[in-house]
């Protein structure tokens, strides 16, 4: 188990442990979580640390945390992040210029630009940002050409995993899912553009995503509009095809994270047609019981965690008050996997106990303190 992993490692736990201690005032459970990330070296090489990972995943927790014990090591890491953004940005931008497209992890909410950029936002660190909303702005207005085809600039290089594709991802593919495709970028530059944050070009690259995303809107084959999660270029070339099987409603690819994102953007632009596409769309993935039955454990990444926080953060936007009457059905949902201990892992926040915990807490207190934690899935 990593120490400083937010989403399956100790990091994640703390996380848990800072909102508990800012809620409730006692600091002991969360000294002891920040002992344990503390107590070993915390990468900040731009390979390998990102939000999810090393520097900027303990500066996160550490700055929700909000606690003066934590200011001297929050000020080293953020300057190691900043360090980070700014080698990752140098080289985005000289891939962008040569035409090639990009692998996953350059820009992605897990690994990439989008998940350093959620901490920016969450850490008020406004002139880095601006440099990663105006990277975001040409990633996903500025396309590429791949076999003779033109696609997005945030067309993947790489499979799904992120290596060098084979197969039908011998041309890479395109990515839709929030974790790890176009829907992070849009997400965050909603959320920036709601917290005062604009470039230039920022609206446009707004209404490009809103307009990819319902163009790909597709019927399933039983009705229900959904995504696909994820597109090799041959799929990509033959446009959007109805009668596919509904996915999973998860957080990380499923139909709630895209519709978030799709929210986000519409709320951003008053795209009331873009609005109700998302807010629908989120409804039929939480009442429509081939895809709810997919879900089959409790975690943030891909359970009933993710699926209620993202449908509760959808619903409270929402002009739609059905998605407000479906959640009691999902707490109870992930009340009963709890009970029987679906939780992939025993630490972290998108696969680990803490993350459900922390999950249950914050729709469960009445009135909670807006520490801003969930900036980190990109849903407020």
């Amino acid at each position: 188990m990593s120490h400083d992993d937010l989403g399956g490692g100790l990091t994640g736990n703390a996380l848990y442990e800072m909102v508990i201690a800012r809620e409730q005032g006692d600091w002991t459970a969360a000294h002891a979580a920040a002992r344990a990330i503390g107590s070993r070296p915390v990468t900040a090489h731009p390979a390998h640390a990102n939000l999810y990972r090393g520097a900027p995943a303990v500066a996160y927790v550490l700055h929700t945390a909000g606690h003066h014990a934590y200011a001297r090591s929050l000020a080293r890491l953020d300057a190691e992040t900043v360090a980070i953004v700014a080698d990752r940005l140098d080289a985005a931008r000289r891939r962008m210029d040569s035409g090639r497209p990009p692998r996953l992890r350059e820009y992605d909410l897990i690994s990439g630009l989008t998940g350093l950029g959620a901490y920016l936002l969450h850490r008020g660190r406004d002139n880095v940002l601006e440099h990663v909303l105006r990277y975001l702005v040409r990633l996903i207005t500025e396309p590429l050409t791949v076999d003779g085809l033109q696609v997005p600039g945030w067309w993947a290089a790489t499979d799904p995993r992120d290596a060098v594709g084979t197969g039908q991802f011998a041309r890479g593919h395109a990515n839709f899912g929030i974790a790890h495709g176009v829907t992070g970028p849009l997400a965050l530059l909603a959320l920036a553009r709601r917290a005062g944050h604009t470039v230039d070009g920022q609206d446009d690259a707004l209404a490009e995503g809103i307009a990819h995303l319902t163009a790909w809107a597709q019927p399933s084959d039983n009705g229900s509009i959904g995504w696909p999660a994820l597109l090799p270029l041959d799929a990509y070339r033959k446009g959007p095809e109805p009668g596919a099987a509904p996915g999973r409603p998860s957080w990380c690819y499923g139909a709630p994270g895209i519709a978030r994102a799709l929210q986000l953007a519409a709320l951003a632009l008053r795209d009331d047609a873009a609005r109700r596409l998302a807010e629908h769309t989120a409804l039929q993935a939480v009442t429509d019981s081939r895809q709810t039955l997919q879900i089959t454990d409790a975690s943030v990444c891909h359970g009933w965690a993710g699926l209620l926080l993202a449908t509760d953060r959808i619903a409270s936007d929402s002009a739609l008050p059905d998605l407000t009457g479906a959640l009691p059905a999902l707490h109870t949902h992930l009340a009963s996997a709890m009970a029987r201990a679906e939780t992939p892992e025993n630490a972290g926040l998108l696969t680990g106990n803490a993350g459900v915990l922390l999950t249950q807490h914050t729709l469960h207190t009445s009135h909670p303190l807006d520490l801003g934690w969930e900036t980190c899935l990109l849903l407020k």
